[in-house]
C-alpha cells in the first residue's frame, strides 16, 4: 500500500518552485553558465520528491536511517552518470533498500520524468549549477536546496522541513543592519560573497566544526591587536608562538597554485583548525586566519559588567527578533561567547553545540547589543 500523502510536501512545493523560477529569471542573459530551463522542477515534481523522501526517512533498513540525496536532473555525459540498466520506481521502499549504497557524502540519486512518472535512473557525483536537490538528513528532516551557478562547495538551502514544520530560508536576512559577512556567505544568494575565498573558508570552518560533533567556540579577532587577551584567562595553556599561518598563507597563494592542489591544501588546513575547537575552551584566530591559541578560557574583561541581554534572530521567514539573556539561548559556551563579543566588539564568535545548533555572535551598533544569529538551518 502507498503511504498517505505528506501534507507538508504539497504546502511547500509551490513556494520552492517559484523561488527557483525567480532566481533563474533574474540571471543576466550573458551569464556564461546559464542553466537550462529544463532543470527547473515544476511544483508537482517537487511535491513528489519531498513526499517520497519524507516517507523513506521514517523507514529503517536493517536498523539504519536511510540518508539519501535526490537530484532532479537527467543523465547527460557531462555529469558522468552511473545509469541503472533498469530504472527504479520513485517510492520509499526502493529508496530505503538502496540507501546503504548511496549514503556517503557527494552521491546523489538522479530523478527525471519518464512520461508522467518520475523514475530513479542512477547516481552521479556531479551536480550542475542550479540543480534542485532534496536531501534526507534525519528521520522526518529534509533539506531542499540547489547548487549555485558559480563555483561553490556549498549548496544554497531553500527550505528545511522538520516533520510538520516548514522553515523557508529568508534570503534577505543579510540585509539587516550590521549583518556579519559570514551570514551573507552562508545564505549563498550573494555572488560576491560566495566567490570570496576568505568567506568560503569561514563557511568551511563552520561546517567542519559542526561535523566533529563535540561542540566548540571559534573567535575571530582583529589582526595586529592584542586587546582580545584582556578577555582570556591567563596563562593560556595552548598558546601558539609564533602564530600558525598556514591557512592565511594558502589564501594568498590561490592564484599561484593549481586549483585542485590549492583546494586540497585548504581542506586539510580547515579540518586541522576546526579539530582544535573540539578541545574544551575557545580557539582564537585573527581575521586573516592566523592561529593564536586554542583551549582558551574566556573571562570577563576588567571593568566590564556581565552581558545581560542579547538579540537573537534566525534567517527564516516568519521568525521574529527576540531579546533574551544569553543563558536562555544555550549553555556555558553561548554565555562565554556572548560575553567575549560584548567586551571585544570588533570580534566575531562562532559557537556550535553538540546537538548541531550553530550561532554567530557579533556586536550590533544599531541594536546596542550582542546579536546572535542562529544559522544551523543554513549548514544542514
Amino acid at each position: 500500500m502507498s503511504p498517505p500523502a505528506y501534507a507538508v510536501a504539497g504546502a511547500v512545493a509551490p513556494t520552492v518552485a517559484e523561488h527557483l523560477r525567480l532566481h533563474r529569471a533574474a540571471l543576466p542573459p550573458q551569464d556564461r553558465i546559464l542553466p537550462p530551463f529544463e532543470l527547473l522542477p515544476e511544483a508537482r515534481h517537487i511535491e513528489a520528491l519531498v513526499d517520497v523522501a519524507f516517507w523513506a526517512s521514517v523507514r529503517r533498513e536493517e536498523g539504519y536511517i536511510p540518508k539519501i540525496s535526490l537530484a532532479f536532473l537527467r543523465p547527460t555525459p557531462e555529469i558522468r552518470p552511473l545509469v541503472f540498466a533498469q530504472a527504479l520506481p520513485l517510492d520509499p521502499a526502493a529508496l530505503t533498500r538502496l540507501a546503504a549504497a548511496v549514503e556517503r557524502p557527494g552521491i546523489h540519486l538522479g530523478v527525471w520524468p519518464d512520461g508522467e512518472t518520475l523514475i530513479v535512473w542512477g547516481t552521479t557525483h556531479m551536480i550542475p549549477p542550479f540543480c534542485f536537490v532534496v536531501e534526507v538528513v534525519g528521520p522526518g528532516v529534509l533539506v531542499l536546496k540547489h547548487r549555485p551557478r558559480h563555483e561553490s562547495r556549498k549548496f544554497v538551502n531553500v527550505a528545511v522541513l522538520e516533520g510538520d514544520r516548514i522553515k523557508i530560508i529568508d534570503e534577505h536576512a543579510s540585509a539587516i543592519a550590521d549583518c556579519p559577512a559570514l551570514l551573507t556567505s552562508m545564505l549563498g544568494f550573494d555572488i560576491r560573497s560566495l566567490t570570496d575565498d576568505a568567506l568560503n573558508v569561514q563557511v568551511q570552518l563552520a561546517l567542519s566544526m559542526r561535523r566533529h560533533g563535540r561542540g566548540g567556540i571559534l573567535l575571530l579577532v582583529p589582526a595586529g591587536s592584542d586587546e582580545w587577551r584582556e578577555s582570556i584567562v591567563q596563562p593560556m595553556r595552548y598558546a601558539v608562538q609564533p602564530p600558525f599561518c598556514e591557512l592565511s598563507q594558502l589564501l594568498r597563494r590561490h592564484a599561484t597554485m593549481p586549483p585542485h592542489d590549492w583546494q586540497e591544501a585548504i581542506d586539510r588546513a580547515v579540518e586541522s583548525l576546526a579539530g582544535l575547537t573540539a578541545v574544551d575552551g575557545a580557539t582564537v584566530l585573527t581575521n586573516r586566519y592566523d592561529l593564536l591559541v586554542f583551549g582558551a578560557k574566556i573571562g570577563r574583561r576588567n571593568g566590564n559588567g556581565p552581558v545581560e541581554q542579547i538579540v537573537v534572530t534566525e534567517p527564516i521567514f516568519g521568525a521574529q527578533a527576540e531579546r533574551m539573556h544569553p543563558g536562555e539561548l544555550g549553555g556555558t559556551r553561548h554565555l562565554a561567547a556572548a560575553q567575549f563579543v560584548h567586551d571585544q566588539r570588533d570580534a566575531v564568535a562562532l559557537v556550535v553545540s553538540q546537538d548541531g545548533q550553530f550561532t554567530i555572535f557579533a556586536w550590533s551598533p544599531g541594536e546596542g547589543a550582542v546579536h546572535a544569529h542562529r544559522v544551523e538551518t543554513l549548514l544542514l
